[in-house]
């Protein structure tokens, strides 16, 4: 009997998750400023709005329009959402975001990164990877491939967080405030002893200011 009970509440669960994860998404999208996290996860963040696909779809316009006629968000943040889409996805998703920033707005986007030099962490992150979601995963990023499909978008890319085609890491300072992203150089714990064993390519696209 509990066992069927618990079939039952999982989904009745999941249901009523996604409403209150709605109604706090449209009470706090009245105020300013507009700053929005895909696929938070359950993951909150002091000034930020969490959004769920059942309500906000980075691949369904019409989702965007009608939250946001006046396209003034101010700040989108995706950490380890780019992956789990197709190139063509990943480009439409990043088109989509481009149009309802404002201008000098951005996109935070931080995913596995392709030139990662352990070859654990490749299998742990690559399309069919050991790790878990890898076998949801569609693309591996390298600084230059998400780097290239940004710009044919229109966006301005600013490199965080990344590993090089030679093995060699580079970092530029980022601050928390302006979107926290877990699973980087100073804030995943499976980093320790000054050992990068598990960092990501993150960077900051900006929509240009002279943007219509």
């Amino acid at each position: 009997m509990k066992k069927i009970f618990k079939k039952l509440a999982t989904p009745i669960n999941k249901q009523l998750h996604k409403t209150v994860v709605k109604n706090q998404f449209e009470k706090r999208i009245q105020s300013q400023p507009l700053k929005l996290v895909i696929g938070a996860s359950g993951l909150t963040q002091k000034g930020w709005i969490k959004t769920e696909q059942a309500f906000l779809d980075l691949l369904d316009e019409s989702t965007w329009q009608y939250y946001f006629p006046a396209k003034n968000v101010e700040a989108i943040l995706a950490e380890h959402v780019w992956e789990h889409l197709s190139i063509k996805d990943g480009q439409l998703a990043a088109g989509i975001c481009y149009t309802y920033l404002k201008p000098n707005g951005y996109l935070r986007i931080a995913v596995p990164d392709g030139y990662h030099p352990s070859e654990d962490y490749i299998n742990h992150v690559k399309p069919g990877g050991s790790g878990i979601g890898a076998d949801e995963h569609e693309v591996l990023y390298t600084y230059q491939t998400l780097k290239s499909m940004l710009e044919s978008i229109g966006f301005e890319v600013k490199l965080l967080e990344y590993f090089d085609e030679n093995g060699d890491f580079h970092h530029h300072t980022w601050h928390e405030k302006d979107g926290f992203i877990h699973r980087s150089k100073a804030h995943d714990k499976r980093n320790k002893n000054g050992e990068l064993n598990y960092t990501s390519l993150i960077v900051d696209a900006i929509k240009p200011i002279h943007s219509l």
